[in-house]
């Protein structure tokens, strides 16, 4: 969807952060970073694709940033980009109004 399409300017904020895993993942970023193997064990029910989608749409809307760490075993990481921080307030809101 075009950003001239939304009628609401926070339905674009809503959106980035919408979907099955990304709210989840978004979550876990917040205190430290995340990897791919952590996420897909502590995300019941999750698989390698939808956290795949999940973490490259974040990465995509600048939320996360991935960091590839060039140790042995090579392993990639991903953490809140300064975007993401900026939501962190919004995000925090958001979860105090739903529980």
């Amino acid at each position: 969807m075009e950003s001239s399409e939304l009628k609401c300017p926070a339905e674009l904020l809503l959106k980035q952060l919408s979907g099955k895993w990304k709210p989840q993942i978004f979550r876990l970023a917040l205190s430290e970073p995340v990897r791919f193997n952590t996420l897909l064990r502590q995300l019941e029910g999750s698989n390698k694709q939808s956290i795949a989608t999940a973490l490259k749409e974040l990465e995509e809307q600048g939320l996360l940033d991935r960091t590839v760490i060039k140790l042995k075993p090579l392993h990639i990481e991903y953490i809140l980009s300064e975007k993401g921080r900026t939501m962190v307030p919004i995000f925090l809101q958001l979860e105090n109004l739903s529980s």
